[in-house]
């Protein structure tokens, strides 16, 4: 793998391990990477940091994929696999040992646990003292076990101007002699990173700042093999609301979680962006926006607190201005899931229909998917409670006025069925919400729908007056 950069072009990455789902956390980092790539007209690559074989699985990797699919950030050519790359890695590993830039280390699992111990003790903070460090390379070696150790400098200190973090230095004799390969041959995830960046032509490495210290360790082999240095970008961790670094305890952390729990991919991609980013007072960025104003100066220091409720409402607007057509496809499958049947085709039709009435209600999906249902149920309804209360004492006999009203019109629309409701509630002298009430109840089974007469424009005349005249006479 060795890619061709050209001048000035902008290449950045992500490089998720597959251990587990895409987390929130990765997903920004992601989206970040992307933005910046595509601000540049650059390129952004993907690359799977699969070495781990233990922990790595295809599930994982899938996993990864999709959540990236459904975020929209797709990435320039294949994906890559870093454990394509192993002889590469240990070939770069070789090359420093012949440069004098590394050296194989004999030291036993005892000797490094001993002098972990003394350093312990001695409240210092521990690094590796190999005697086998500045042996020459004609020195006899023992028939034994090693590894292979880059040659930290020991002296001085090294300074990355981060694009986020600013100017951060590190004093030279903190770093350690960090292990190249292990002494089965493998390379290690600080060696494969270093090698496969360079490789693939990434000038800029955006990544979260837990990353920021391996910075400072990775700038040994990129010096050490002559190669350009790439621009850092270390960018804050997400956090929960009570400022933990997010985990499961915080709820849902993973893309696809969001995805089942009936958020947007452009909701959720708004507010990560937004997220230890800003455009002035913007708060809704369409993603073209968002590639045309992005840039790294106005990433935040500090952490970010992932908020739900702001992601809720966040989700709400961009359901109200969503595709109808889109969102019933989208709710489609999870009304199915909830009525035990596929829609047929007049179904998916009416379900269409009705979102313009519908999605103004709903913050998710699944919310929208259940507020749904009642366009779907069949006779006789399942009320719940708060609806089976609003049908009894004198709702059975303000529904047969209404039912006589309504079954009397000309036209069913909804100025129609207005007017002859607001009609019966008159004649009864009762006020409009004791007869709507009882009627949204009786239509929908719920105490909540919305407007009443273009529900019962949705349900049409044959269906509403069925489900009506089911309660006129107060029957459980």
């Amino acid at each position: 793998m060795s890619a061709t950069v050209q001048p000035g072009e902008v290449v950045t990455r992500f490089a998720p391990s597959p251990t587990g789902f895409l987390h929130i956390g990765g997903a920004r980092t992601a989206l970040f990477a992307w933005l910046y790539a595509r601000h540049h007209k650059g390129r952004f690559l993907l690359r799977i940091e699969d070495t781990d074989k233990a922990r790595s699985t295809q599930p994982a990797i899938e996993a990864i994929l999709e959540g990236m699919r459904w975020l929209g950030l797709d990435w320039d050519g294949d994906e890559y696999y870093q454990s394509q790359f192993a002889a590469r890695h240990a070939e770069v590993a070789h090359e420093l040992l012949a440069r004098g830039h590394a050296y194989r280390c004999y030291m036993t699992a005892e000797e490094l646990t001993a002098q972990r111990e003394r350093a312990q003790a001695e409240k210092r903070p521990y690094r590796v003292e190999s005697a086998w460090r500045d042996c020459s390379p004609d020195a006899p070696t023992p028939d034994a076990p090693f590894v292979v150790r880059l040659k930290a400098p020991r002296e001085g200190e090294t300074i990355i101007d981060d694009l986020v973090q600013g100017s951060v230095t590190v004093k030279n004799e903190e770093l350690d002699d960090m292990v190249l390969l292990r002494s089965d041959g493998s390379p290690t995830y600080m060696l494969a990173v270093v090698v496969d960046d360079h490789d693939m032509g990434v000038t800029h490495v955006i990544r979260g700042d837990d990353h920021l210290n391996n910075a400072f360790r990775q700038l040994g082999i990129i010096r050490a093999m002559g190669w350009p240095e790439p621009a850092y970008a270390h960018v804050p961790l997400i956090h929960g609301p009570d400022g933990a670094k997010m985990s499961k305890r915080h709820g849902s952390t993973g893309v696809m979680d969001y995805e089942a729990l009936g958020f947007l991919p452009e909701a959720l991609a708004n507010y990560l962006l937004r997220l230890g980013w800003g455009h002035g007072d913007d708060e809704i960025i369409s993603r073209d926006d968002a590639v045309r104003w992005f840039d790294l100066d106005h990433v935040g220091k500090s952490p970010s607190r992932f908020d739900v409720r702001k992601l809720e409402n966040l989700n709400g607007h961009y359901i109200r201005e969503a595709d109808d057509g889109r969102l019933g496809g989208l709710i489609a499958p999870r009304l199915a899931s909830s009525i035990g049947r596929d829609l047929s085709t007049a179904e998916t039709e009416l379900l269409v229909r009705a979102m313009p009435e519908l999605k103004p209600r709903a913050k998710n999906l699944n919310e929208l998917a259940e507020n749904s249902i009642f366009l779907f149920q069949t006779r006789p309804l399942d009320f719940d409670d708060k609806a089976a209360q609003l049908l009894a004492g004198d709702a059975p006999r303000l529904l047969a006025r209404a039912w006589a009203a309504l079954n009397a019109l000309d036209e069913w629309t909804a100025l129609a069925t207005e007017a002859a409701v607001r009609g019966t509630a008159e004649s009864a002298g009762a006020k409009l919400g004791q007869v709507a009430q009882p009627l949204r109840a009786a239509l929908t089974g719920r105490a909540t729908s919305p407007g009443i007469f273009d529900v019962l424009v949705l349900l049409g005349r044959e269906e509403s007056l069925a489900r009506i005249a089911d309660r006129m006479d107060g029957a459980e």
